[in-house]
């Protein structure tokens, strides 16, 4: 994130009426045991209907500050019914959530990113998403992505300015968590005035235009960090991407791309996650191949394959890549 941009904590109250609908498909399993006598990825036609309702639910904010372009990409998040395991299924020690916060700035759509501190275990000073475990005193993922957002950023949790649209597909993550996106706007810029990086745990907070991650030029105009620098080792002006082949996803491909930005690069998970984010907002693919060669895409497929009802036992994606994975870098822009 921008040094300086902080975040506040929204609470489980969210509206209400959100929040009520939330639990209905979203909720976790806290029993500290997965189901294994029922399939996460067979859904039930209640299941889907109920997010729906989720996704669908008419907006409760004023749109008409927004410019034309923004507000055609928040009602397409706000219809937007992803696919999606029944999360009451899962064991919640083996999930989690990010929040995926967007607000207008000069008639444009940004994100708001973090860079971890260099101190964390686990991908020190690295881009992430406001996120985290969940917790057994969260109600649902929704209330994970904001609780996280609180703690890591300041965040508030009772803010009136702070609108979930929708959630988005799970992914797997490194750390072999099932981790699920929430999409949200804020409406009152003021907010970011006062967020405050977390110490220990976040090392800077900034955003990006979040169009640039459909088409990286569009970054031109920010004040990006230095090619060849710390955190940009390339000479690719904006973006470039890593194939690896993945033996624990059945030899699948994966795609690993990189978007230059003006703080620490925006990559892998984080990545994907947001171009999931910014196709749907903008009904559109990419200016660049999104796919590697044979990647599942899926997120039942991906489930499937990693044979995640046991999502504790599946290797760790960084060691699995590091030590026999084929990589070879073949773009950037």
């Amino acid at each position: 994130m921008n040094a300086g941009a902080p975040i506040t904590r929204v609470q489980a109250e969210i509206p209400f009426r959100v929040r009520r609908l939330t639990l209905l498909t979203v909720g976790t399993n806290k029993s500290g045991m997965d189901s294994l006598e029922s399939d996460p990825t067979d859904t039930s036609a209640q299941q889907e209907q109920n997010m729906a309702i989720l996704q669908s639910s008419p907006a409760t904010f004023d749109r008409s500050q927004l410019s034309k372009k923004s507000r055609l990409c928040i009602e397409r998040l706000l219809a937007h019914k992803a696919e999606s395991l029944d999360l009451t299924r899962i064991n919640y020690k083996k999930q989690a959530a990010v929040l995926v916060l967007l607000y207008e700035k000069d008639g444009n759509l940004r994100v708001l990113l973090t860079t971890r501190s260099k101190t964390l275990r686990a991908h020190p000073g690295q881009t992430a998403l406001p996120g985290g475990k969940v917790d057994d005193t969260d109600k649902d993922v929704i209330e994970t992505a904001y609780r996280e957002a609180n703690e890591e950023v300041g965040l508030p949790l009772d803010s009136p300015d702070i609108h979930t649209l929708c959630v988005l597909r799970q992914f797997i993550s490194a750390s072999r968590l099932l981790v699920t996106p929430v999409v949200a706007l804020l409406t009152d810029l003021s907010i970011l005035n006062n967020l405050i990086p977390s110490e220990g745990e976040v090392a800077a907070i900034f955003d990006h235009p979040l169009e640039a991650i459909l088409d990286p030029t569009l970054s031109a105009d920010e004040k990006l960090v230095a090619i060849q620098s710390e955190h940009w080792p390339s000479d690719a002006e904006f973006y470039n991407f890593t194939d690896n082949i993945v033996p624990w996803l059945r030899n699948s491909g994966y795609r690993m791309h990189r978007f230059r930005s003006t703080a620490s690069p925006i990559k892998g998970l984080t990545a994907e996650i947001l171009i999931a984010a910014t196709v749907v907002a903008y009904d559109r693919p990419p200016s660049y191949v999104r796919w590697a060669p044979g990647q599942l895409t899926s997120i039942y497929d991906i489930f499937r394959a990693t044979n995640a009802l046991n999502i504790a036992e599946m290797p760790r994606v960084e060691s699995m890549v590091g030590q026999t994975a084929q990589e070879t870098i073949v773009g950037r822009a």
